[in-house]
């Protein structure tokens, strides 16, 4: 008797699934995780950090997406941002549903309130991007001290970890260090001013 693993029935169950409006799933670290879209104010710190990407990109042949699918492995994740090519034969993945993970080199989330988000985006996507050998992973949250932005370059995928971990409070300016967003600058004008 053929029995599937895990990751194939997940996929299986994850490509099945019709939510309602306003939620979406993902498949992370052996598990569907269905939640709702942000809130007013996370949307606006992603429209901000999308809009500002998309003019940095503009004559490369990368660009800025959101709310599309990554696929790595039988798994799924569902980024507030990530820089990819533009070249759709580049990026999709063989099923149709969304970028292959090898063919991003930013991804990007901002942390949405509740402890189940925050470990969702500080914990198991940290691990997830790690694995899927991500370059950088870029966790914007409001709810880390008056808030920070924490950049993770150096995946290991064998570790679940990375190499380099570099946190700066909201107010002091973070650049990209590495890949085709070298140079873009996450401060105020995206995550808005220092909390407290």
């Amino acid at each position: 008797m053929n029995v599937p693993n895990l990751d194939e029935v997940l996929w299986q169950a994850w490509k099945a699934m019709e939510l309602p409006e306003g939620y979406h799933a993902e498949i992370i670290e052996g598990a569907i995780e269905v939640s709702p879209t942000g809130r007013f104010a996370h949307s606006e710190v992603v429209n901000r950090l999308r809009d500002a990407l998309a003019i940095y990109l503009k004559d490369s042949e990368y660009g800025a997406r959101n709310d599309t699918n990554v696929i790595h492995q039988r798994k799924a994740w569902i980024p507030d941002g990530l820089v990819a090519p533009r070249d759709a034969e580049l990026i999709e993945d063989e099923d149709g549903l969304g970028i292959k993970a090898s063919a991003v080199s930013v991804v990007i989330e901002v942390v949405s309130p509740g402890k189940t988000n925050q470990d969702r985006d500080r914990i198991r996507k940290r691990r997830a991007y790690a694995c899927a050998g991500i370059p950088l992973y870029v966790l914007i949250d409001d709810y880390d001290g008056q808030g920070a932005v924490t950049l993770f370059t150096g995946p290991r995928p064998d570790k679940a970890d990375w190499e380099d971990i570099h946190r700066v409070p909201y107010g002091t300016d973070v650049t990209i260090p590495e890949g085709p967003a070298k140079g873009f600058v996450i401060g105020e004008a995206i995550t808005g001013p220092k909390r407290g």
